[in-house]
């Protein structure tokens, strides 16, 4: 089935692993079961054969960011076992085994477009761009899970000062790898590769926007985004394209893959909001990865000091 016609799976970033693969299977899973009871005592871990997973290297001495949030962070056997990435496979559960092997060095991200100095960084000189910080940042997901993650990386506002963008800049277009040799997803992911998210400029230069190089104090896992990611915590998580290869300023509001490939399901803001409901499903509540009980979502996912950015602007047609 084609995404484009039924999208039934979103980009990125839970039905709780412990829990259950899905709706579905929960359900029947809840069916088979004497009851909730039973099944919440006997999460399904075992059942789910995580891949056994660990980045090569290794940060230390981080600084905590003040930005971080305080919640109960996942694990990293949840986060990186249970992962949305299309160029891999549109099943979450099988994106860790087929990724294992990627390969993100040599890697090198090209900046195009409205900037004074256009140029090329091999991923271990972006890395030393600016002073690296630790950010716990939740995640919400368009199918109604959410995360609690502990990021490497450093705010995107500098690398954007670095290469001095024009007047003409507008916007940055995202644009991620495209291998088919390591890539077995592509022909079922049913998008118009590669991979493309764009930002306003001041969403970009946002200090809560940041370039992520790393996760639980190493490098990315390679279904995470390795080498290198945006993230974007106030919007739906597949607005945070990851394995970047290019950043291009423009003049002009970027095409977006799942808004070109789904615009009626999938604005070009993407901002998380309660009261703007997915055309199938309400995004008025959250259910975080290794939880049962579902929480409210929150406005912009909580991170209200960017609700300054959308001053004026009806975000429900902007959804």
């Amino acid at each position: 089935m084609l995404i484009k016609k039924a999208p039934d799976m979103r980009y990125s970033q839970v039905t709780p692993e412990k829990l259950y693969r899905s709706r579905r299977e929960f359900l029947t899973s809840v069916a088979a079961a004497t009851g909730t009871a039973m099944l919440a005592a006997n999460p399904l871990r075992n059942l789910l054969a995580p891949q056994s997973v660990r980045a090569a290297g290794k940060y230390d001495g981080v600084a905590k960011s003040p930005f971080s949030t305080d919640e109960k962070q996942n694990t990293y056997q949840d986060v990186t076992n249970y992962n949305n990435f299309y160029e891999f496979s549109t099943s979450k559960y099988e994106v860790a085994g087929l990724a294992k092997n990627f390969k993100t060095r040599p890697w090198t991200v090209s900046i195009e477009g409205e900037v004074a100095k256009p140029q090329q960084f091999d991923i271990d000189s972006l890395i030393k761009l600016a002073p690296l910080e630790e950010r716990i940042y939740r995640h919400r997901c368009v199918e109604a899970w959410s995360i609690v993650v502990p990021w490497i990386g450093f705010p995107l506002s500098a690398l954007i000062n670095k290469v001095q963008p024009t007047s003409k800049a507008a916007y940055v277009s995202f644009i991620t790898d495209l291998d088919p040799r390591q890539m077995p997803g592509l022909p079922e992911g049913g998008l118009d590769w590669p991979y493309r998210e764009g930002l306003r400029m001041d969403e970009a230069m946002h200090p809560l926007t940041i370039l992520t190089v790393g996760m639980y104090g190493n490098d990315l896992a390679n279904q995470d985004g390795a080498p290198v990611r945006l993230t974007v915590p106030w919007k739906y998580g597949f607005k945070s394209g990851k394995s970047l290869v290019k950043i291009r300023f423009v003049a002009k509001q970027p095409e977006t893959s799942w808004n070109e490939a789904n615009a009626h399901e999938y604005g070009f803001y993407s901002n998380v909001n309660p009261n703007v409901d997915h055309p199938r499903w309400s995004q008025a509540t959250e259910r975080r990865l290794g939880e049962f009980f579902k929480r409210k979502t929150l406005m912009f996912n909580g991170y209200e000091q960017v609700a300054s950015l959308y001053s004026g602007m009806d975000l429900r047609k902007n959804f």
